[in-house]
């Protein structure tokens, strides 16, 4: 029980590490909370219009959703990873340093779907960028590969693993019930990938 304590802990600190905050303050950008959406994800520092900090945002999102998972697992085994995958998502979306206010955990979760069964992740991600190309709803895509990675964990891995990712699903889709109701409004804003 200490081992998952501590994997949890070591994850949640991870996980609360807000990237795209501390990136566009480095870059002379701000608080990236007082910008469009006033989330700290990537889809959101993209809309300062600086590409390169929006991609750096999602792979150090994604790199700490990895980390946690196989620090864990290297340490303390499948359980830690568990315990730690679970907890780095939830410290990305409720970082102790914003006040609980954090991101939607789609990068986050990614990268814990990479650590724990990158077949789901390889698929997940490849309905979120063909979601992405198609309609240009960064939230739509994370929802629908979401479900995806669901679906595909209940048949490609063992049930602890499924559960787990099923439950940051959950956390997910809940971070993103504003985007719900603006896609069903039909308000949502959408995002560009074009270059320049």
């Amino acid at each position: 029980m200490t081992r998952l304590i501590v994997a949890a802990a070591i994850g949640y600190l991870l996980g609360s590490i807000p990237f795209g905050l501390v990136l566009t303050r480095l870059a002379g950008l701000g608080d990236i909370r007082q910008i469009g959406s006033g989330n700290i994800g990537a889809t959101n520092v993209l809309r300062t219009g600086n590409k390169l900090l929006a991609a750096l945002t999602l792979a150090f999102d994604l790199a700490k959703g990895i980390a946690a998972v196989l620090i864990a697992a290297a340490w303390w085994g499948p359980n830690a990873a568990l315990a730690a995958a679970g907890a780095v998502v939830l410290g990305h979306m409720f970082p102790v340093w914003l006040g609980f206010r954090g991101g939607k955990g789609a990068a986050t979760g990614l990268g814990v779907l990479l650590a724990l069964a990158w077949p789901v992740a390889a698929i997940a991600f490849a309905i979120w960028l063909a979601m992405l190309a198609v309609f240009h709803y960064s939230s739509l895509a994370a929802l629908v590969a979401t479900l995806a990675a669901v679906a595909l964990a209940a048949f490609l891995t063992p049930a602890a693993t499924a559960y787990l990712i099923a439950g940051v699903a959950l956390l997910v889709i809940a971070r993103h019930h504003e985007n719900i109701r603006r896609l069903i409004a039909g308000t949502e804003s959408r995002v560009s990938l074009k270059k320049g």
